[in-house]
């Protein structure tokens, strides 16, 4: 088997934190202090963090999806897959070097969803547009660090917190849905969920989809109205 090859590092703004990504023939990952991140090969549940989400939405006009984390582009992807052509996307991604791979050496990985009309790629903390904007989105889909339990950045907790929930919940409109990915089940963050008003729902889904894999965890949590 090829040995990883080293492609680059990329900063976390405001934290000592190095994002470094890697090769090994066709399959690349993106670790941090050598714990991997994410890896091309295994993106199932990524999939079906927008998959669950979207089917939620399937019967409104025009609908308006915010995903927090861009990663390897997967979860846009398969969001734009499963929206029609009046959909929206806006990617919320805090580093800047993460967008800058998607649109070079992981531009083809998903299928190139940056060049897709429908989406808007904004490099800032997803926690400032959730702050910022009430009754915007349909659905809103968090996929940064870890989950709950963070990894990277203590920063990231904030989202997780009850004030970031309630503030995603200010944030989308009657009846959406907040999807989160986790890489593990975390019960405080369900019962946090539920304080907050919403209805929800625990799925496991599985790395690698269909074909298996570590099991990983998607709340869909619906707001009321």
């Amino acid at each position: 088997m090829n040995s990883w090859e080293f492609l680059g590092s990329t900063q976390i703004p405001n934290d000592p934190e190095v994002l470094s990504l890697y090769r090994r023939g066709d399959e690349f990952s993106i670790r941090v202090r050598d714990h991997q991140l994410m890896d091309s090969a295994i993106h199932g549940s990524e999939d079906a963090l927008a998959e669950l989400a979207c089917e939620r939405i399937r019967s409104r006009s025009s609908p308006r999806i915010l995903i927090g984390g861009l990663g390897m582009g997967f979860t846009a992807a398969a969001a734009l897959r499963n929206l029609d052509t009046t959909g929206q996307v806006v990617v919320a991604e805090l580093v800047p070097g993460i967008v800058e791979w998607n649109c070079g050496p992981l531009a083809d990985l998903a299928g190139r969803p940056l060049d897709d009309p429908r989406v808007t790629v904004r490099v800032l903390d997803v926690a400032e547009i959730l702050r910022s904007e009430k009754n915007a989105y349909d659905a809103i889909l968090l996929d940064v660090d870890n989950g709950p339990d963070g990894l990277t950045r203590d920063g990231n907790n904030w989202l997780y917190a009850q004030i970031g929930i309630e503030t995603a919940r200010v944030a989308l409109r009657p009846a959406g849905v907040l999807a989160v990915w986790s890489a593990a089940p975390s019960h405080p963050f369900a019962r946090r969920l539920c304080h907050a008003g919403f209805t929800v729902e625990e799925n496991v889904v599985r790395a690698r989809g269909s074909q298996g894999g570590r099991p990983h965890i998607i709340w869909l949590a619906q707001r009321g109205g």
